[in-house]
């Protein structure tokens, strides 16, 4: 029997907020959803990755944040992606597909 994995591969998380956000301000848990919604609802974020991943890319000027209201009618906060984190992005999407591919290659000629 096979040993179950977890559901993000190790280093990707900050690369599926960005692109979650790329288009539009979100908050936390729409952040959350949307990753789950565009990835056929294969990858679910914990609040407790989350969080932290977000705190993570906004001291690393990758995202800012303000404080909004929820379509719940909340107060959160929306994390918009800077051109520092666009940037980021694009390097780390090149990154992934480099390694997707090389992957790919050994798992089809091994």
């Amino acid at each position: 029997m096979a040993k179950e994995k977890p559901d993000l591969v190790y280093g990707t998380l900050d690369m599926l907020i960005l692109k979650a956000i790329q288009h539009e301000p979100r908050h936390g848990l729409s952040i959350a959803d949307r990753i789950r919604q565009i990835s056929d609802e294969v990858l679910n974020v914990e609040q407790g990755s989350l969080y932290p991943a977000l705190y993570r890319l906004e001291a690393e000027g990758w995202i800012s944040a303000e404080w909004g209201i929820s379509d719940s009618n909340r107060k959160a906060r929306y994390y918009r992606l800077t051109p520092a984190g666009r940037k980021q992005l694009s390097a780390e999407t090149e990154y992934w597909s480099r390694i997707t591919t090389a992957i790919n290659l050994v798992l089809s000629k091994a």
